[in-house]
């Protein structure tokens, strides 16, 4: 094989990382049993794809020579590390290897970062440990990411990480789907978990890309198979809040990658088969009559879909969703999002004065976008030197590129 066609392997070797890593590590941790162990026979797959790909050619199923190449690897490995121990205890632990020719149980289900994620949520964890877990486990956020998208500190994040692989380890947590009577009760930290990655792929916490389509995209796809298994109003609710943002991503950004406003998109870009799909989800789930945020949030999403111009929004509506979601949800960033919705409606003096509330109370002090919007208030009603000082603020916290650029553009303006 030549120099160039090698290169040239090795790149698609690459992407199959990127795109297949997640899956062969899920299905490792069902075979072996063991997040590190699976988390390094990950990694010894690739580094022998590395190697024998460039030579032989890529596989017809490379995923499938990944999980077969890793679950080898590990057992080499346990060899290995046992040739001290009795042959007996290296036999046991060698069998306790899953075979993965071994028939699906046709009860379970059938994607193994769903079962991961399920396992993961474990109620012996704690809620917040379960969502870092499954981020960094299942969809490969790295510790800074996850971080973000709980506002809290990286290093504390990664102990609530070790404490919990640790727990599930000391614990022998199993690798299972929960019975159909304990699913309900698990719901909520799996859909929690579902879109803290849609989110993390909708708008980046950082980097130079204001989104990520893989991560967005996993997370519908974890979305549709979620609602396959378990058609509860919420988890219909999260579909169709997912589908309905997702609709608009290409009117998102500039084809420089600059950040557009929901005001400013050509609603003309916007997916109207995702916008059919998602507003025919929230009739589903608003049926039911037991309505969550999730369903609250995309009825919000569905009202500006069917708005032919930001001027055509109405706004009145939204401001009335919020309030039923502020109820249900008590949160500082639902009030804040309330309070532009109610800005929208009855002026920006209206809004500044809750998100004055907000601030004043401490909440939201370390969140950029809280001061991006407390900016663009004070802008549009006059105030130019608090508006510079609040996107000034926001400025300093934001980590993500094109938001950065925007706002570096809104100060440049209120300067000119």
């Amino acid at each position: 094989m030549s120099a160039d066609a090698a290169d040239r392997i090795r790149a698609e070797a690459d992407a199959i990382y990127r795109a297949e890593s997640r899956r062969v590590f899920a299905t490792l941790v069902r075979l072996l049993g063991d997040f590190n162990l699976a988390e390094e026979a990950l990694h010894d797959a690739f580094r022998a794809a590395l190697e024998q790909w460039p030579r032989d050619g890529i596989p017809a199923n490379p995923r499938a020579w990944l999980v077969s190449a890793g679950r080898f690897k590990a057992i080499d490995g346990i060899r290995r590390r046992s040739r001290f121990d009795s042959m007996e205890d290296v036999a046991e632990q060698v069998d306790a290897v899953i075979d993965e020719t071994a028939p699906w149980d046709s009860e379970a289900i059938e994607d193994d970062r769903l079962r991961l994620i399920f396992t993961c949520c474990h109620p012996s964890l704690a809620p917040d440990a379960q969502v870092a877990l499954t981020l960094r486990e299942v969809c490969g956020l790295t510790t800074e990411e996850i971080a973000q998208a709980f506002l809290s500190a990286a290093p504390t994040l990664a102990q609530r990480i070790v404490r919990a692989k640790a727990k599930i380890r000391e614990a022998r947590i199993p690798y299972q789907v929960p019975e159909p009577d304990e699913l309900a009760a698990r719901l909520d930290s799996v859909l929690r978990v579902v879109y803290l990655v849609f989110n993390e792929g909708y708008s980046a916490s950082s980097g130079q890309s204001l989104t990520r389509v893989d991560l967005s995209g996993e997370a519908i796809r974890l979305g549709r198979l979620l609602i396959e298994l378990l058609p509860e109003p919420e988890a219909i609710g999260l579909l169709a809040l997912m589908v309905l943002q997702e609709s608009r991503r290409a009117a998102r950004t500039s084809p420089g990658g600059e950040l557009i406003l929901l005001s400013d998109q050509d609603r003309s870009t916007w997916n109207r088969e995702l916008i059919a799909e998602g507003s025919a989800l929230v009739t589903r789930s608003l049926a039911s009559q037991r309505v969550g945020p999730y369903t609250l949030q995309a009825a919000i999403a569905a009202v500006h879909a069917d708005a032919v111009s930001a001027e055509a929004t109405d706004w009145d509506e939204i401001a009335g969703l919020y309030d039923v979601l502020l109820r249900v949800e008590p949160t500082p960033v639902v009030e804040l999002n309330r309070a532009v919705a109610i800005a929208m409606r009855d002026g920006p003096v209206a809004g500044l004065a809750l998100i004055d509330a907000i601030l004043a109370r401490g909440n939201l002090q370390d969140y950029h976008l809280a001061h991006a919007a407390h900016a663009d208030l004070c802008r549009r009603s006059g105030n130019t030197a608090q508006a510079r000082a609040s996107y000034k603020r926001a400025l300093a916290l934001a980590r993500q590129e094109p938001e950065r650029r925007f706002l570096e553009r809104r100060l440049a303006e209120l300067s000119d």
